[in-house]
């Protein structure tokens, strides 16, 4: 935590501590889900489409669910569909193809949360698992 003065005051200022994970594809591992999330307050869950898949979504939400005590906050990592470029790539689909694409993730990504109730905090104020974070390209094109 954070000190933080103003006007001669001192009060806490909370830092999220943030990373992406669940990035793990079947025979092959990517980080260490379960002791990151030991350190950070927010989790970003790679949907598939990018990185992970549903085993490793699912390993990575019961790892969050098991953290409740400690706050993490889980959120949808959507993609453009480019697991071979780590969603880092342009994918030319229509805006009715891309909505389709990242609401199926989030509907993946909700379905599985459901399974182990992971919503886990509140971070000031914000109810948990109503966010979601765009991969590489799929932010680039969100921003033009």
């Amino acid at each position: 935590m954070a000190v933080q003065e103003t006007d001669g005051k001192q009060t806490a200022m909370r830092i999220d501590m943030n990373s992406d994970m669940g990035e793990s594809f079947g025979r092959w591992t990517l980080g260490d889900d379960e002791a990151l999330l030991d350190v950070v307050s927010s989790a970003n869950v790679a949907c598939g489409f990018h990185a992970g898949d549903p085993s490793v979504m699912l390993r990575t939400l019961s790892y969050a669910a098991s953290r409740a005590g400690g706050g993490v906050m889980v959120g949808a990592h959507v993609a453009y569909r480019d697991l071979a470029g780590f969603g880092r790539r342009y994918v030319d689909e229509s805006p009715d193809e891309l909505k389709a694409d990242v609401m199926y993730q989030i509907v993946e990504y909700g379905g599985l949360d459901g399974v182990h109730m992971t919503n886990v905090a509140t971070v000031d104020g914000l109810e948990p698992d109503r966010y979601f974070k765009q991969v590489g390209q799929l932010t680039d094109c969100a921003r033009s």
